[in-house]
C-alpha cells in the first residue's frame, strides 16, 4: 500500500514563504509527482507537478513565478517551496503520485491527506 504524508503547512503573512513536503512511502514504483490545493468552497485545482527524474516541471498560472517543486528520489519525497504567498494561496493543499516516468495530467493514483495553509493579509 502506497501512503503519502505532507508536512509544512502553516500561517505565514503575505509575501512569506512555506516549503511544503511529501513522503512517499512505498519505494518501488516510478512516479510524478504533484500538488493540488482546495480553498473553502472551491473544488480541488491543480497547482504543480514534476516528472520521476525532475527534468520536467508544470505550474499552474496563478503559482508560476513564485513556487517551485522538486524532488529527491534517495528520500522518497517531493517538495513545494512557496515564496510570495498571497491570501489568495489560503487552502488545504494535497500531494500526489501518478505511476510513470512523466506527468500525464490525468487524476493521480494516490491522494495525500492535506495540509493547511493559511496566509494572512
Amino acid at each position: 500500500q502506497v501512503q503519502l504524508v505532507e508536512s509544512g503547512g502553516g500561517l505565514v503573512q503575505a509575501g512569506g514563504s512555506l516549503r511544503l513536503s511529501c513522503v512517499v512511502s512505498r519505494r518501488t514504483f516510478s512516479y510524478a509527482g504533484a500538488w493540488f490545493r482546495q480553498a473553502p468552497g472551491k473544488e480541488r485545482e491543480f497547482v504543480a507537478a514534476i516528472s520521476w527524474s525532475g527534468g520536467s516541471t508544470y505550474y499552474a498560472d496563478s503559482v508560476k513565478g513564485r513556487f517551485t517543486i522538486s524532488r529527491h528520489n534517495a528520500k522518497n519525497t517531493v517538495y513545494l517551496q512557496m515564496n510570495s504567498l498571497k491570501p489568495e494561496d489560503t487552502a488545504v493543499y494535497y500531494c500526489a503520485a501518478a505511476y510513470g516516468t512523466t506527468w500525464r495530467g490525468v487524476d493521480p493514483d494516490y491522494w495525500g491527506q492535506g495540509t493547511q495553509v493559511t496566509v494572512s493579509s
